[in-house]
């Protein structure tokens, strides 16, 4: 339709292009909504010489139909034809009053309706030019009318919870079609449904589908219709009805031996509101002491070992019964570390016990752990002074790496003695009775040592060492007297020896005496 109408109109537009001077001019588009009014104007330019206007007529084109609509006559008058007498007529008086002045016809629409959208020719009828015409197109809006309700006053939270429609927001009859949106805290699921009616217009409907619960008690909801750049909100409160949710609040864990006033408050969320609370002691009656005023245990006088044990409260309103379950627990003396409250002296036991001896046990204890920590402090700095010590000896050893393999006699030695070999005695005699261990007699000139082949003053304190080398190919034999070793060419090290890198020997023991 919208291509036949263009096309119309462009054909129009040529017609009018091909007169001579003789204009009608219309807008090309005009628009309004239902119940509205609105003007379709239609002005012919004469020419000069101007021609002489017969007759002017309003067409409805609808489709590829013509369907006349109004007709003025210089002669006959001004005729409006049905269905559109009632809501048509010319703007100007001159043409109401069948004056000879028709170069303004404009026709009013009241009352605007859906089926009044459709493209609109004004043809003016002259002589001797002949017809001039031209066309606009119409168009009918439909303002929706936009609803949001709840689907029930009350929504009731039940067991096993499921999703279930809440609310639904429509924009109906509306053209062009609206568009719908939410707006909410509540997590929850929206469905969206069109339907075309047969006037033109769509009616949107969308459905908010919730889980309801204690949580979407009281939360707000809001829909949200755009229409033609236009936003229109509108709100609920959601009233979800639900079980009591039971907890007891009085006991902080610190209920000791003759506390006073304590008391259990049994505290119940609940929608609609709680009408009935029942306490009772699990395996057990209450005690003897206790009140009980609406939702609230109160236990007269000192706190005892009876108090203990598990305190329920059932809550019940229209919708069901929950319960709250408390732990209460007695001790002998208060905890520093529990409760906030205001201690009195009347919360203390009427004989305390002797509280100087439990402080010096408490020093005693002290004590002893205090000493044993020092004791393990000491032990670690004198194992790290130890250590420290005998690495700088191992650093500052002055033996001569470069001596030859030794033989002991008493198994201390020193790296780097006699620089050259003595002569090779046979043996060297020891006292019998000697309390030194093999501790050499004075050797004289028969003992196989010379005083002309070394001087041995100036190395006195090396002689008071046993000791000589001998080299890798030599081997001595000793009686049992002497000095026993018998080398061969790959000897074993003692334990108490330290093979070095470039094949000589050091004693362990002479390096740390």
């Amino acid at each position: 339709m919208a291509r036949c109408v263009g096309l119309w109109a462009l054909l129009l537009a040529l017609h009018v292009q091909a007169g001579d001077g003789q204009v009608v001019q219309m807008d090309s588009v005009k628009s309004g909504f239902v119940g509205s009014q609105v003007e379709l104007r239609c002005v012919f330019v004469n020419s000069n010489p101007p021609v002489k206007v017969s007759q002017v007529t309003w067409q409805k084109l609808l489709n590829g139909t013509k369907q006349n609509v109004a007709i003025v006559n210089p002669v006959l008058g001004v005729s409006v034809l049905s269905p559109f007498r009632e809501r048509v007529s010319f703007k100007q008086a001159t043409v109401r009053h069948q004056m000879s002045s028709l170069e303004d016809t404009t026709i009013v629409f009241s009352n605007l309706q859906l089926s009044d959208e459709a493209a609109y020719i004004c043809e003016y009828t002259t002589f001797p030019a002949g017809n001039r015409e031209n066309m606009v197109n119409l168009t009918v809006y439909a303002q929706p009318q936009t609803r949001m309700s709840l689907t029930s006053t009350t929504i009731v939270a039940k067991t096993p919870r499921r999703k279930m429609t809440v609310a639904t927001c429509m924009a109906a009859n509306g053209k062009p079609p609206s568009v719908i949106k939410w707006e909410t805290r509540i997590k929850g699921d929206a469905t969206y449904q069109e339907t075309r009616n047969q006037n033109g217009t769509v009616t949107v409907r969308s459905n908010y589908q919730v889980t309801p619960s204690r949580e979407t008690h009281k939360q707000k909801l809001t829909c949200i219709v755009t229409y033609r750049g236009e936003r229109i909100t509108e709100s609920v409160v959601l009233n979800v009805q639900y079980e009591p949710e039971v907890k007891i609040e009085g006991f902080d864990g610190n209920w000791y031996l003759n506390r006073q006033t304590v008391q259990l408050t049994c505290r119940a969320d609940a929608n609609p509101p709680v009408t009935i609370y029942q306490w009772k002691l699990l395996n057990g009656s209450l005690p003897s002491n206790v009140e009980i005023k609406n939702n609230t245990l109160f236990f007269k006088g000192p706190v005892t070992y009876d108090l203990a044990g598990t305190y329920v409260c059932d809550a019940t309103n229209a919708i069901g019964t929950r319960t709250g379950v408390v732990d209460v627990n007695i001790t002998d003396f208060p905890s520093p570390d529990r409760g906030n409250f205001q201690r009195t002296r009347s919360d203390f036991p009427t004989n305390p016990p002797n509280n100087h001896g439990i402080q010096q046990e408490q020093h005693s204890a002290g004590v002893v752990i205090g000493g044993a920590v020092g004791g393990v402090a000491l032990l670690g700095v004198a194992a790290v002074l130890l250590f420290i010590f005998l690495r700088r000896r191992q650093r500052t050893f002055k033996g001569d790496y470069n001596t030859k393999k030794h033989a002991f006699g008493n198994g201390y030695s020193k790296a780097g003695g006699l620089p050259a070999h003595p002569s090779k005695p046979k043996n060297l005699p020891y006292p019998d009775d000697s309390d030194d261990e093999k501790k050499p007699t004075q050797i004289g000139s028969t003992g196989g040592f010379e005083p002309s082949d070394r001087n041995f003053d100036t190395e006195s304190e090396d002689l008071k060492r046993p000791y000589f080398t001998v080299d890798e190919g030599e081997s001595r034999e000793y009686d049992e007297r002497t000095l026993g070793f018998q080398y061969d060419p790959e000897p074993e090290i003692a334990d108490d020896m330290i093979s070095q890198t470039d094949g000589s020997v050091i004693s362990k023991k002479e390096w740390y005496v």
